[in-house]
């Protein structure tokens, strides 16, 4: 992912919710989001293997977001989408985060968000440590935590308002994932991209021919113990192309 939200324990019906863009060149090839063999749901990275968000029937979740540096990127480490798979196999989160804490290296720039309730942890191979996740809403981007990007902040406020409300509808969440609001340029962060580029990746939603949000997705999981999953896949043109919708009861 390279957007998302954190709901946690928040709205009066909803325990968490997930909010969440993928952006990625249109050209690497990917499966829309499924039920694995291994027990979870997610899509597939067909380059690589891995995923990019996914979540379990028992309600455990993980997924990954770069860490945007400019000629920093080392073609020789392993898929981030093997940090997702590997959060959801291992035993518990926090088997995984201490094997990923003596395993970073292995990867580029990474920040990882991962939970099973009532828990929730950040880990970046960028950061000295590992940071538990608090009760209510968490904003991130490919930055580190706390990072004041401008679509950061504005999905955080959208999805900060929406979990006040005892309205449970998923779209609200959607409108905000597909603002494509440029950031005006005292506000653009600085990178060590091009400006144009830093213009283009400041939209939630970003539209281009080679690169782009490729799908968006809601995870919403009830106090009542029953989950929605909602996929949505966008072409180059920023065309709603596929949905995915599953509904579950957690299997706690």
């Amino acid at each position: 992912m390279c957007l998302v939200a954190v709901a946690r324990d928040v709205h009066p019906r909803v325990a968490l919710a997930i909010v969440a863009n993928r952006d990625e060149f249109h050209a690497r090839p990917s499966e829309p989001a499924h039920w694995w063999r291994e027990g979870w749901l997610a899509g597939r990275d067909l380059d690589a293997g891995g995923a990019w968000f996914g979540v379990r029937r028992d309600g455990r979740w993980a997924l990954v977001t770069n860490v945007r540096e400019p000629g920093g990127r080392d073609a020789r480490k392993a898929s981030r989408g093997e940090i997702v798979t590997r959060a959801l196999a291992a035993p518990s989160v926090e088997d995984v985060l201490r094997e990923l804490s003596a395993d970073a290296e292995r990867f580029n720039g990474y920040n990882l968000l991962a939970g099973e309730e009532p828990h929730a942890w950040w880990q970046s191979n960028r950061q000295p440590s590992t940071f538990p996740m608090p009760r209510g809403v968490t904003a991130l981007s490919n930055a580190a935590l706390g990072t004041p990007w401008p679509k950061v902040e504005r999905l955080g406020a959208v999805v900060t308002d929406w979990a006040r409300r005892s309205d449970p509808s998923i779209e609200p969440l959607f409108d905000a994932l597909s603002d494509r609001t440029i950031a005006p340029d005292d506000r653009l962060p600085a990178t060590g991209v091009t400006r144009e580029w830093e213009r283009l990746l400041s939209a939630a939603f970003i539209v281009s021919g080679d690169y782009g949000t490729r799908c968006s997705t809601v995870l919403v999981v009830g106090r009542d113990g029953n989950a929605r999953f909602v996929e949505r896949s966008f072409a180059p043109t920023g065309d709603l192309i596929g949905e995915v919708d599953e509904r579950f009861a957690l299997d706690l």
